[in-house]
């Protein structure tokens, strides 16, 4: 018995970190890359998060809002970060 129960251990249970007004505050929650999808892990140091302000196409100014878009580091080490970004500015506007 003790041999099975040592290879069959507990299943993990997701716990998050919740405050009194039951509101997450982990202290890291993972994210995705906006180009590929994959989940950026903290380990990933050539990954960045880039805001990219909204503009009135009126007057040409700032209106105070901004998409963010993360790339992860496969893809700033391919060189496709410029691309994606484009691409990704892209699709936005068409929606």
């Amino acid at each position: 018995d003790r041999l099975l129960a040592a290879s069959h251990p507990k299943p993990l249970r997701f716990v998050t970190m919740e405050n009194d007004q039951g509101l997450n505050v982990d202290l890291y929650i993972p994210r995705k890359c906006s180009w590929t999808k994959r989940l950026i892990t903290a380990k990933d140091h050539a990954a960045v998060q880039i805001n990219i302000g909204n503009v009135d196409p009126a007057t040409g100014t700032y209106t105070g809002d901004y998409q963010t878009f993360a790339l992860c580091g496969f893809v700033r080490t391919k060189g496709e970060a410029d691309l994606a970004l484009s691409t990704l500015l892209a699709q936005q506007a068409q929606n």
